[in-house]
């Protein structure tokens, strides 16, 4: 019978703890400033027009594409702001977009050893594990939980190759591609992020009523770097790391959104106080 020596022992335990050590370095990728709301960026042109986001018609998607499973999410309804639009000049356009990812859903599609995808389907367990892991779950303190469901994004400012004036433009519906770069807020961390979008205004006479705006392709999101990793609980990370379980679950998300603005009408956010300080002067 072989006997192992100390040294050879001594050197597995070394290279183990190694392969370990790596292994946790590239799970813990730098973690993005914390932040727990972003503030809406100042109008650049005095006469900015207010547009408010129809909070109803507003989608959000993403798209998580792993080797071995591919996951879909939607988030319909949730998305309210503003933006504070210079139709004689697109490029001073700023604004606040707020989704709450509470009623996110999960999609899933395995792929088998062959390569094809199977039937997409939902799973209840897995977006309990979604909300789990981005502490929005009904085990997370109600103050906690109302913060991670709020994700963010701030347009800071705008870029186009096109006509920037809107006026030269003609007809009743009239489309501009842009760059939108701002500030990304999801999980309480903060990231600057860069989103091409097409914008299509329609007009009421000279001057525009309302913009539908989506994304030109989707933006990716990384997971690590917004601190959204496996959890078992509130605050208890699960033994199985997001770079274990990259053959399943993809380590970014690939996200859309879509919305519509009218202008002159009152943000949702705002209405809603309306309403009750309506109540207390009838009471």
């Amino acid at each position: 019978m072989k006997t192992i020596s100390t040294r050879t022992l001594l050197l597995a335990a070394l290279a183990i703890a190694g392969a370990s050590a790596a292994a946790c370095q590239e799970e813990k990728a730098p973690l993005a400033p914390a932040a727990t709301e972003l503030k809406a960026p100042e109008a650049k042109a005095p006469a900015a027009a207010t547009f408010a986001i129809d909070r109803a018609g507003s989608k959000v998607e993403l798209m998580m594409d792993a080797p071995k499973e591919k996951i879909r999410g939607r988030i319909d309804g949730s998305a309210e702001g503003t933006l504070q639009v210079d139709p004689s000049d697109i490029t001073r356009t700023t604004g606040l977009i707020t989704v709450d990812i509470s009623p996110l859903e999960l999609l899933q599609t395995g792929v088998g050893d062959d390569g094809k995808p199977g039937q997409e389907k939902k799973s209840d367990v897995q977006n309990e594990h979604a909300r789990t892991w981005l502490e929005i779950s009904t085990d997370t303190p109600p103050d906690v939980r109302e913060k991670n469901a709020k994700a963010q994004f701030a347009i800071k400012s705008i870029s186009t190759s096109g006509e920037k004036d809107l006026s030269r433009l003609s007809g009743p519906e009239r489309s501009i591609t842009v760059t939108a770069s701002g500030d990304l807020l999801l999980h309480q961390r903060q990231t600057p992020k860069t989103v091409e979008l097409v914008a299509t205004f329609r007009y009421e006479g000279d001057r525009p009523a309302a913009v539908a705006v989506k994304t030109v392709k989707p933006f990716a999101v990384g997971l690590a770097e917004h601190d959204v990793r496996p959890r078992e609980a509130f605050g208890k990370l699960a033994q199985k790391t997001l770079e274990v379980l990259s053959p399943k679950v993809a380590k970014e998300a690939m996200v859309s959104l879509e919305f519509t603005a009218t202008a002159g009408a009152t943000p949702a956010s705002a209405a809603a106080p309306a309403k009750d300080a309506a109540k207390d002067v009838a009471r």
